[in-house]
């Protein structure tokens, strides 16, 4: 071409470029509108279809499947789209299968909890029943009214109170029940008046009152110098102390009451009464001999006492250690005291002496004057150890003494 006429390139170049310029919004709208139809075809896809299920391809050239789906692109959402499950609801209401040939077992969650619940009732079982028992043995304690017993026992009973705390001690563990597996037997040994067929005397009212035992067949008083003089057969006493007996704890047994006897001058028995009572004490009798409360009365002993007491008359009365000497040299004599919860009576000093001579006057009509009191025991022979005094026959004189004012 010649250098004077006009070219005619930039004139195509200039269409060509405001083409472009067209096409680039246009590949958008498209791009825009193919990414809404996969969108709206993941909404609208049925739960049942999974994750591989092949979609259709949304375009221009994409026939549609029927008459309701748009011809034309548009945003509207569907009229009534369809109601989605929740995966977790029904994940929840899955039924979990067990294989056949394992075994089951329930969460140890809930197992912890059932076994606490079990624990919380079987305590409350146990509670209710140790209360029970409690009050049914405060009941059948009650009945007995031991601590009005150790009142009088203790304003009555001079200088043994030792001998006293242990004898309402043994009573009220053996009462507190009516079933026992053997009887219960006191033996109170000591020299001649401390108080022993005091404290018979004092046991044998009492019980007569508290088991309302107006005709005493409840409660038994066996002397020996009375019902087994010396001229009488043993044979035959015998035979008389095992019906007595056995008459007080059938009808104890049959009115569910524990009787009370009281033996006094126990030394004074020959050997086949002895042999008795320790029968009358073995297991295999029957279940009515069980249940009793023996006192046997004695002087045997009373030498090993008065040795101990005079020995210690600087110290505190003895008790245990004088029990267990006085226990075996019982046992040597006979076996029945093996059995028996042996109980000392101690000497009493003169001022014990001085306040069963108040008594004494007391009961008499006589004003009980500390001063006349004392000149009477005054005229009673004393031991006389470590600057304390100790009677020799205890209170045995001072009825004889006030009787003769």
């Amino acid at each position: 071409m010649d250098a004077g006429q006009p070219s005619s390139e930039p004139a195509a170049a200039a269409p060509l470029a405001s083409g472009q310029c067209m096409m680039a919004p246009v590949r958008a709208v498209v791009r825009l509108r193919r990414r809404v139809c996969v969108l709206r075809k993941r909404r609208l896809q049925p739960p049942s279809a999974g994750p591989g299920t092949p979609r259709p391809v949304c375009g221009p050239r994409t026939p549609r499947a029927g008459p309701e789906q748009p011809q034309f692109f548009t945003f509207d959402s569907p009229a009534a789209p369809p109601v989605r499950v929740s995966r977790r609801r029904r994940r929840r209401s899955r039924v979990v299968l067990y294989p056949e040939t394992s075994r089951k077992y329930l969460p140890r969650a809930e197992r912890r909890s059932r076994a606490q619940r079990c624990l919380l009732l079987l305590v409350a079982i146990v509670g209710f029943q140790v209360l029970n028992a409690i009050e049914n043995l405060d009941d059948n304690a009650q009945r007995y009214d031991l601590d009005g017993l150790e009142k009088v026992l203790r304003r009555s009973v001079f200088g043994q109170p030792a001998a006293v705390a242990r004898i309402v001690a043994l009573l009220r563990d053996y009462l507190a029940t009516h079933v026992h597996s053997r009887p219960l037997l006191l033996a109170l040994h000591g020299p001649s008046g401390v108080g022993k067929s005091h404290v018979g005397r004092l046991l044998a009212r009492h019980f007569r009152a508290a088991l309302d035992d107006d005709d005493g067949g409840l409660v038994l008083q066996y002397d020996a110098r009375h019902h087994c003089p010396a001229p009488r057969a043993p044979g035959d006493c015998r035979a008389e102390l095992t019906r007595l007996v056995s008459q007080v704890v059938a009808r104890a047994e049959a009115e569910e009451k524990t009787p009370l006897l009281v033996l006094d001058e126990v030394e004074r028995l020959p050997p086949a009464l002895l042999d008795e009572l320790h029968s009358l004490l073995h297991p295999q009798r029957p279940r009515h001999f069980h249940n009793a409360v023996y006192v046997l009365l004695s002087g045997a002993g009373s030498a090993e006492v008065t040795r101990s007491v005079l020995q210690n008359a600087s110290r505190t009365r003895p008790d245990e250690e004088l029990r267990a000497r006085l226990r075996a040299l019982l046992a040597r004599q006979h076996p029945l005291w093996q059995a028996a919860a042996v109980v000392p009576f101690l000497l009493l000093d003169k001022q014990d002496v001085v306040s069963c001579f108040r008594e004494e006057l007391a009961g008499e009509g006589f004003f009980p004057e500390q001063s006349h009191a004392e000149r009477l025991a005054a005229q009673l022979s004393y031991y006389r150890v470590a600057g304390r005094e100790f009677a020799i026959t205890g209170c045995k004189q001072v009825v004889a003494k006030v009787n003769l004012l």
